[in-house]
């Protein structure tokens, strides 16, 4: 499979890699990395397992800690803030895929939007946003400062979240990335009634199996849907 060549085009001024096929039931969008794009392969194997009645859009972000974040909060590794860019970058990954829909005729597809780390958080606040039938939120960045609280003032428009994490995230040095089963347990109770939610625990850190893991959960979204 070649990940990193014919596959990528330019759509709104975004690079964006492109697998599946047009006028699809589903309409997977993620943003990516480049290591995100390194396990694509893993991902794409895994959901094909589930359907392949898909378009799976990866949008790559040229700044995550600012693109990906929904508003400002003082770095915890390293010396770069997360800078709060994500409602712009929201409005530019909304272009893409008003622009897809039209490219590959897919007006009428369910759309789940996903992500890893960081993008699982963007995912997740995308959710509180606008109205979308799935969204997965792999080893999600839901420590981000406030984010639980934005939660509980701002309804999230989706019935399926999928959420998950690595069994051994929780005893990472960093003692704010170690919070993050505490607060994913926390965030699933808060959807518990609102809506299908599924926290799956892997095996691992927070970086193995990336690809497998946001895999699994397009799938589960997918298979939910189907049996809706």
């Amino acid at each position: 499979m070649n990940i990193r060549g014919d596959l990528m085009e330019t759509i709104k001024n975004l690079q964006c890699f492109i697998h599946g096929k047009k006028q699809a039931k589903y309409l997977l969008i993620q943003p990516i990395d480049e290591h995100d794009l390194e396990a694509m392969e893993e991902e794409i194997e895994t959901i094909n397992k589930t359907t392949k009645d898909y378009l799976l859009v990866g949008i790559l972000v040229n700044d995550w800690q600012k693109e990906l974040s929904p508003w400002f909060m003082p770095a915890i590794f390293g010396n770069q803030d997360f800078t709060g860019g994500a409602d712009l970058f929201y409005q530019e990954v909304k272009e893409v895929i008003k622009e897809v829909k039209v490219l590959y005729a897919m007006q009428d597809a369910n759309v789940i939007i996903g992500g890893y780390s960081l993008a699982g958080l963007f995912a997740l606040y995308a959710a509180y946003q606008d109205e979308y039938d799935g969204v997965v939120g792999a080893s999600p960045s839901v420590w981000f400062k406030d984010f639980l609280s934005y939660t509980q003032t701002h309804p999230i428009q989706t019935q399926y979240v999928y959420l998950s994490l690595g069994d051994k995230e929780e005893k990472a040095r960093n003692k704010i990335m170690a919070s993050v089963g505490d607060c994913l347990r926390t965030y699933q109770s808060y959807l518990q009634n609102e809506t299908h939610c599924v926290l799956e625990m892997n095996p691992g850190n927070h970086f193995k199996d990336t690809g497998i893991r946001v895999g699994k959960g397009f799938s589960w979204i997918i298979q939910n849907l189907n049996h809706a």
